[in-house]
């Protein structure tokens, strides 16, 4: 999400939950819903005040494009449609081209399409947001700071925390693309 001053109604879901097992999970077979669950920033305005603050805290200074192309892509990595379509479209009006957007899940591969501080955030990005060893391994962090200063680094860091923050609204929420 970005430091937008308000966010869109969400609609209220008109669908039936799938029936639950013992453990609060859908039932092997059972269709889950998509629609929105909740407006939470409506019902905790607070803490989206917060986050606002704490998103333009963590992007200050930071070039605009690196950090719509960490957002989209901690936000693929947690399947936030809502995130996705609304940093995709900041990334745009950024002035970052539609042959980066796409490649972006991809980014690796895509030799020559980043630079190597922009590959080196994605590394971060990826080793903040999946936490697969239980750690952020030394190899990525080491790879960042070689092209982020010590306050800059710190503010990356914050900015993927902060967008792995909004993911978890957006999909515990189900949060509905295309409200932003």
């Amino acid at each position: 999400m970005t430091t937008r001053t308000s966010q869109k109604t969400q609609a209220s879901p008109t669908t039936q939950a799938a029936p639950a097992t013992a453990s609060g999970a859908a039932a092997p077979g059972a269709a889950h819903r998509h629609g929105p669950r909740l407006p939470w920033a409506k019902l905790a305005p607070e803490v989206y005040q917060a986050m606002l603050a704490l998103d333009a805290a963590a992007t200050k200074g930071l070039d605009p494009t690196l950090v719509e192309l960490v957002k989209i892509r901690a936000s693929q990595l947690n399947h936030c449609a809502f995130c996705i379509d609304m940093h995709i479209k900041d990334a745009r009006k950024a002035g970052e081209t539609e042959q980066r957007i796409y490649l972006l899940d991809a980014w690796e591969e895509a030799t020559g399409f980043y630079s190597p501080k922009e590959q080196a955030a994605l590394a971060l990005t990826e080793a903040v947001t999946l936490l697969t060893e239980g750690f952020v391994p030394d190899a990525a962090y080491d790879r960042a700071a070689a092209h982020f200063g010590q306050e800059e680094l710190a503010r990356l860091i914050a900015l993927i925390t902060t967008i792995n923050a909004w993911n978890r609204f957006g999909v515990s929420t189900r949060m509905t693309p295309g409200r932003a």
